[in-house]
C-alpha cells in the first residue's frame, strides 16, 4: 500500500492499465475514517497484486475535487486509469478484500439527484435460489451492493455466521444490520423501497 501526496502522483500510481484502488480518507477523522482506514490496510495485506493506494485529504487537497469527492471516507476504484467506481463509508476487511482481489460489485447509475445509499453487502452461493432473487431485486431497484460468495470465502462465511449465528444463505447486511434470508419487508423497510 502506497500513500499519495498529490493529484500528479495518483495519475502516475493509477498509469493506463490494470485495476487500482484509491481510498480518502482524513487522518484526524472520524471513527468511520479510521475503521475504513484499517480495514483497507489489512485487506490490502492479504491481497498480494492488488494496487491499493491512500491519501489522507487533510493534507492532500487537489484529488478529491477532481473526482466530485465530497465526503470521506471513499474508496475510488480505477481500472485503465480511469475513475469506474465509488464505495462510501467503512466497511468490514472481507468487503475491501474481496473487491481487490476482483470480486463482484454491483453499481447501480448515478445521477445528479442521487443521495448517500446505505452499505450494502450480500452473503450468498451461486446455487441458491433466494440469494439470486435477493440480487435480482436489489438490481431491480438500483441499489447498489457487494456480492460475497461464501462457497469460495471461507474467512467470510466464518464472519457471517459469527455476526448471525447462522450458516444459511442469503444473508443480508445493511449497514451493519444483518437480514437473514430474503425478508422483502424489513429489506424495504432498511434501505426505504416502496
Amino acid at each position: 500500500m502506497k500513500q499519495i501526496h498529490s493529484f500528479d502522483e495518483l495519475k502516475k500510481a493509477v498509469g493506463t492499465e490494470g485495476k487500482s484502488f484509491l481510498l480518502l480518507y482524513k487522518s484526524s477523522g472520524s471513527e468511520q475514517n479510521n475503521c475504513a482506514l484499517k480495514a483497507v490496510e489489512s485487506a490490502a495485506a492479504n491481497v498480494e497484486k492488488a494496487n491499493v493506494l491512500t491519501a489522507d485529504v487533510s493534507t492532500v487537497r487537489d484529488i478529491h475535487p477532481q473526482y466530485g469527492i465530497t465526503s470521506v471516507p471513499s474508496l475510488l476504484e480505477f481500472e485503465n486509469g480511469e475513475m469506474k467506481k465509488v464505495v462510501k463509508g467503512c466497511s468490514e476487511e472481507s468487503f475491501y478484500q474481496n473487491l481487490f482481489e476482483g470480486g463482484t460489485f454491483h453499481s447501480a447509475a448515478a445521477g445528479d439527484d442521487e443521495k448517500p445509499q446505505k452499505n450494502v453487502v450480500v452473503y450468498s452461493t451461486p446455487t441458491c435460489t433466494y440469494c439470486n432473487a435477493i440480487k435480482s431485486y436489489f438490481k431491480e431497484n438500483n441499489i447498489r451492493f457487494r456480492d460475497i460468495d461464501v462457497s469460495r470465502d471461507q474467512k467470510a462465511a466464518e464472519e457471517m455466521v459469527k455476526r448471525s449465528g447462522q450458516q444459511g444463505v442469503p444473508q443480508t447486511l445493511i449497514n451493519g444490520q444483518v437480514v437473514v434470508g430474503f425478508d422483502r419487508p424489513r429489506i424495504n423497510a432498511l434501505l426505504g423501497i416502496r
